[in-house]
This record gives C-alpha cells, structure tokens and sequence, in this order.
C-alpha cells in the first residue's frame, strides 16, 4: 500500500509541477526531496547531495558536452544549405521529390549531431522554406521534418544513447553500433509513407524541376563530402577500435570547427554562440540527470524499485507481455517528460526486470530510444512540435495532426525490432 501511495504522491506532484511551468529538473528534485522526507527515514540532507553528486560524475559522461558541442558548431555552418543543394537532384526522381530531403537530410545531420531538436531545427530552417517556395504540400513538409527530426536520437553518435548507457552500465559503443541498421530502416519507412502519399495524392505534388546533367548532379555530391568525411572520421574511430567514445567526441569537435574554418563559418561571434549553446544544453542535462538521480535515490531508499521489478517478475509475462506494457507506460509518461528525463528516471528501476526477463539490454536500449522518438512529437510536451512551431508559426494542433503518420511509423518500426531483435543485435555481436 505504501509503494502505491508513493508512486501515486510522485506522479501527482510530478503532473502538478509541470502543469504549472516548472522545469523539468525542479520538479524531478523537489518530487526527490519530499519522496525522502515523506517515505523513508533517511537524511535527505546527507543522502542526496550524494547521490546527486554520483548521478552526474561519471567519466562516460564526458562524452556528452562535446558531442553538443559539435552539433553547434556545425549548426552555424554552411553545411545544411550545402546538404539540400547536393541531395536536392537525386532525390527529385522519387515520389515525393524533394520532400525526401527532410528524411535524408536528417539521418545525415544526426550522425554529427546527435540531438533531435538540433537536427529538426538545422534541416527545417532551410528546406522548409525551399519546399513552401516550390508549393509541396506543408502539412507532408512539416510532418516528415517532425518525424524524421526524431533521427538525432536512434542515429549515433546519439546523447540519449550516451545517458543510457551510463544508467543501464551498458556500453556506449555496442549501443551506437546497434543503431546503424534499425536508424536505416526507419529513415526508409519514412521515406516509403512520403512516396504512398504523394502516389495518393499526385495533385498535391508540384512537377518536377527540368532534368539536371548526371555530370552537374554528381559534381553537387562533393557539397557533401565535408559532413561524410566528420562522419566516418567519429564514427570510424569509434568501431575500428582507435578511440573510445569520449576521444571521438573530441575528435569530431576538432572536425566541426575545420569545417567550420574552411567555409568562412567560423568567427569569434559563431565560436562563442556554440560554445555557449553547448554549456546551456549540457546545463540543462544534467540538471535534468541531478534531479532524477534524487528522486531515484529516493524511491531506492523506500524499496519502491525494488517492490516493482518484483511484481512484473511475479506477473509471468512473457517477453512481449513485458514489452507491451512498457510501450504503454512510456508512450503516457512520454507525453509528458523529455526523452532524456525518460531514460535517466526509469531505466535503473526497469532494468532488473527487464534482466531477469531474459531482454538484451543493448537491444532494450534500442527500444527506449524509439519510445522516446515517439515523446519527441507527443503532445503537450513535444520538443520537436515546438522546434518546428517556432519556424513554421503554424498551430500546434495543426503540427499534431500531420506529424501522426510518423507516430504511427514509430510505433510499427517499435513492433518490427520486438518481433525481430536481430535487426538491432546482428550488427553488435558480429562486430565483437
């Protein structure tokens, strides 16, 4: 009855919080705090100031600033308008035409990213003029950007990805190669509901630019090379085995700000605008990571965890039993959290369970970081809806209703890496 009481008490006050503008972080600390007066007997005063302390000084969190820091500098970059003059010909052939930027453009930009906000905003900021310009449909426009935004987080080098490994002690590296092959395949569901659309709705799809020389396409394949070759440097490092995760990082900021010298996009006015974006974003994680290390300190303390992993245990569920009620869970409380906020406060609760139901952590992982894909563009706390609401203006019921195909793509790409975990797991374990 206590375990219900309290898990009751947090959520309310979680709900009340939010509801009333609190950050994210506030809230998470303050539901800590009185979790600890109200519940257990310990002193708050001496227990979680450590326990804060221990969720944010972890050397695997280092990787986490500079990766930031990376996706900023090349955000003040030539690279995006580059990226949409070069994919810009190729993909005119396709149905759908150009709307099929917005999925590419992403998957690229997340590998060097790592954030979906940051990719959302970067890719949306020039193709969604381009395309109102060329009169495609707005409502595919915003709501392919909205979805295929989401890429930041399953694409690795991915943030979410580097939290949930540190709280799940999982490695970081075997989870950005896990990545790879489900970030493909979901970049072609995307790409496969923009062209059965635009099939279902030819009159909606403006005609084709004139024919472009192969020559003239292939040399605008060289605007590129600079994001292909950041790419293969972090990301190869990391699976040859030359860098660890923290070392790529490094090496990909030393990346960007070349790009960036190269192309006349690095001054003393972008260095200090990315420098500062970074520590405001990294601020804000792991005050987020401070304020779910209390209250998870706190439920720890009153056996709350502890209490739950044993009576999804004494359920008998089957793994897919298991898993059905988890997407449930996550898709309400991702309604209402951030993703990171998702991973830090529920993974070292859920993950004995989920052990002792037989479930490859790198593959739940996976998984999570799909859910928390879906929070991303769920309302009334979407991040990507309000990225993309403050460049295009438009209602967020309006950006709702659009993005709701790439909810649902989500939710069956979430179905398809149940039913075959290979997909996931095939790439890790042939890599070891």
């Amino acid at each position: 009855m206590g375990d219900v009481l309290q898990a009751v008490f947090v959520v309310a006050l979680l709900l009340l919080m939010l509801a009333a503008g609190l950050w994210v972080s506030l809230g998470l600390l303050a539901c800590g705090v009185l979790s600890v007066i109200f519940f257990t007997d310990v002193p708050a005063d001496i227990v979680l100031p450590t326990k804060a302390w221990d969720s944010a000084a972890n050397w695997g969190l280092v990787a986490l600033p500079m990766f930031i820091w990376m996706g900023e500098i090349l955000f003040r970059t030539r690279l995006s308008q580059d990226m949409f003059a070069g994919l810009g010909p190729w993909m005119r052939m396709l149905p759908g035409r150009l709307v099929h930027v917005n999925v590419v453009g992403c998957g690229i930009f997340a590998a060097v990213s790592g954030s979906s906000a940051a990719t959302a905003a970067t890719i949306g900021k020039i193709s969604l003029p381009e395309l109102k310009k060329r009169g495609y449909d707005e409502g595919l426009a915003v709501g392919s950007l909205a979805g295929a935004g989401t890429l930041g987080l399953l694409i690795p080098p991915s943030i979410v990805m580097i939290v949930y490994g540190v709280a799940a002690q999982a490695s970081v590296v075997k989870l950005f190669i896990a990545g790879i092959v489900p970030g493909i395949m979901l970049m072609v569901m995307f790409s496969g509901y923009i062209a059965y659309w635009s099939w279902r709705n030819p009159g909606k799809v403006p005609p084709a630019d004139p024919p472009m020389p192969l020559r003239e396409m292939v040399y605008r394949l060289r605007l590129l090379l600079p994001v292909l070759a950041l790419i293969a440097l972090v990301i190869g490092t990391i699976y040859t085995g030359v860098a660890t995760a923290t070392e790529a990082a490094v090496i990909g900021v030393a990346g960007a700000l070349g790009i960036a010298g190269l192309s006349g996009s690095l001054t003393r006015a972008s260095f200090t605008d990315s420098l500062m974006g970074a520590v405001r974003t990294t601020c804000m994680i792991a005050f987020i990571m401070v304020g779910a290390g209390c209250l998870t300190a706190a439920m720890s303390f009153s056996g709350l965890p502890s209490n739950l992993a044993t009576w999804i245990s004494s359920l008998g569920l089957s793994q897919y039993g298991l898993i059905l009620v988890l997407s449930i869970f996550f898709i309400i409380l991702g309604a209402f959290l951030e993703g990171i906020s998702i991973v830090v406060l529920t993974t070292s609760v859920l993950m004995p369970a989920v052990l002792a139901a037989g479930i490859d952590p790198i593959w739940f992982g996976i998984y999570l970081i799909l859910i928390v894909e879906m929070a991303q563009i769920t309302p009334p706390v979407g991040f990507n809806l309000f990225v993309i609401q403050n460049i295009t203006k438009h209602s967020l019921w309006f950006l709702i209703k659009k993005s709701f195909p790439f909810f649902l793509i989500l939710v069956a790409a979430t179905a398809v890496v149940t039913v075959f975990p290979d997909i996931v797991l095939w790439l890790p374990n042939a890599m070891k």
